[in-house]
């Protein structure tokens, strides 16, 4: 591993596709045995930094290394002290749980009798030693990501690398897979990283969390250091039937109100205490010529944190066919 228990370093790392910049001058360390989130919305840059991580792109400018080796100039020796579980499923259909898996032991030439062992643990340890024997044609969506998680683990990397391990799953299935995670991190010392775009997975399972947008790191640290920075304690959601300069002044001057963020014709007030000032500003909006016609409360989330720097959230975004040659994650145009 690295130095200073230093899992991860990366160092200035920029990638161009053309005259789209994919990752703009990015730096962070992840640390030995944590789980580091990796948060933004589709397109921010995640993917492709995941794919400059695993040596299977080279960056265009700056220098990271992966369990001690630099990424490009020791790409074999990273590669062989990582697991990588892409965003696109990669088993194969037309084999079994069992194949697929010995298949991978044999690709990094674990010895028969240590394979065959690590894979029967495996299957215990993700809850498919019934299926084993099963084509993976037969899996449900959350069982085949499972097996794809398991799978990488038969080497016993060091780092293991899940890129958006929940997306396109059902909510159920999604949290089956969360709580395997959290078992895996009972079971194994390793260090993980995740990206996702999903606030509550970032939230649920990462120490810390940096999160990017348009190819930049806005943010980092644990989600509790992250919501401390952002003024009051809770939002307040207001959607009105219109929202006039005079509505907005009125709310801006409570002295109560830290910050509002307005996105069409819904607001939301950073306050503290919002349920105890919440009908006031029902009162003042009214009496301002505004009619409300939802409101809600909500401590502080994540999702809050990428508002409070970006101005926007991110939005759920339809899930993208990607191709398995390409790799998942890749934009319509030159994949950031």
């Amino acid at each position: 591993m690295g130095q200073d228990n230093k899992a991860i370093e990366v160092s200035g790392i920029t990638k161009k596709f053309g005259s789209i910049v994919a990752v703009n001058n990015v730096s962070f360390d992840v640390i030995e045995d944590e789980i580091f989130g990796f948060l933004g919305p589709n397109g921010a840059g995640k993917t492709t930094l995941v794919r400059i991580l695993t040596t299977l792109v080279k960056p265009t400018s700056g220098a990271a290394r992966v369990a001690g080796y630099d990424v490009v100039k020791e790409s074999d020796a990273v590669r062989h002290h990582i697991g990588v579980v892409p965003q696109a499923m990669t088993s194969d259909l037309d084999l079994t749980g069992y194949e697929n898996m010995d298949i991978y032991g044999r690709f990094y030439s674990v010895a028969a009798k240590e394979r065959k062992e690590r894979i029967k643990y495996l299957l215990e340890t993700v809850g498919l030693t019934a299926r084993a024997h099963d084509l993976v044609a037969t899996y449900s969506g959350g069982m085949r990501r499972r097996l794809e998680i398991a799978r990488v683990l038969v080497h016993r990397p060091g780092i293991l690398f899940l890129d958006e391990p929940t997306i396109g799953l059902d909510p159920q299935s999604r949290h089956v897979v969360w709580d395997f995670l959290r078992k895996l991190r009972e079971e194994f010392t390793m260090t993980v990283f995740l990206t996702t775009h999903y606030m509550e997975e970032a939230e649920t399972l990462s120490g810390r969390v940096a999160i990017i947008d348009s190819g930049k790191i806005i943010a980092l640290g644990s989600p509790s250091e992250l919501k401390s920075q952002i003024p009051g304690n809770d939002i307040v959601s207001l959607t009105a039937d219109k929202l006039s300069e005079n509505i907005i002044d009125t709310i801006k001057n409570q002295n109560y109100v830290h910050k509002i963020v307005i996105e069409n014709t819904t607001i939301r007030v950073y306050v503290d205490n919002g349920a105890q000032h919440l009908p006031q500003l029902i009162d003042e909006i009214r009496l301002s010529g505004g009619k409300i016609l939802s409101a809600a409360i909500h401590e502080q989330s994540l999702e809050d944190v990428f508002i409070h720097h970006t101005g926007k959230s991110i939005r759920e975004e339809e899930v993208r066919k990607v191709s398995y040659l390409v790799g998942a994650g890749t934009p319509q145009k030159w994949g950031r």
